[in-house]
């Protein structure tokens, strides 16, 4: 199966973490780190741009929720929390999803700038941007 024909996320196969009446959290099937997981609209929407303002705020309310079980279960020493839109920005399955990414003390040598750090620094004219 495609991860986009089906949509995985329209037809979820695993548990969930936390839910609300527009917004669904469950665990990455492919985590960077103990406890990744995503938070996604219920209705089927390509990016996180696409989305109604109550589905955005929805979306935001449940990553608070599910950051405090993956604090009591995983005992994170910080959170990143992102969104991928369209292929340029990484997004591989075509409906909007929140990365809730645990991070971890030691995880990476140097974590300071998170993440400024996916893309290298590109300098035009000695400043940096």
């Amino acid at each position: 199966m495609s991860a986009n024909d089906p949509c995985i996320f329209c037809h979820l196969d695993r548990p969930l973490i936390a839910s609300s009446d527009l917004a669904l959290a469950f665990y990455d099937a492919y985590p960077v780190s103990p406890g990744h997981a995503l938070v996604v609209p219920r209705r089927h929407s390509r990016t996180i741009l696409d989305v109604s303002a109550a589905e955005y705020a929805a979306c935001f309310a449940l990553i608070r929720d599910v950051c405090a079980v993956l604090r009591e279960a995983h005992r994170p020493d910080g959170f990143n929390i992102g969104a991928n839109c369209e292929q340029a920005g990484g997004q591989s399955v075509w409906h909007a999803h929140i990365h809730i990414i645990p991070r971890y003390l030691g995880d990476v040598p140097e974590p300071l700038g998170g993440v400024r750090n996916v893309i290298p620094l590109v300098v035009t004219g000695g400043t940096e941007v």
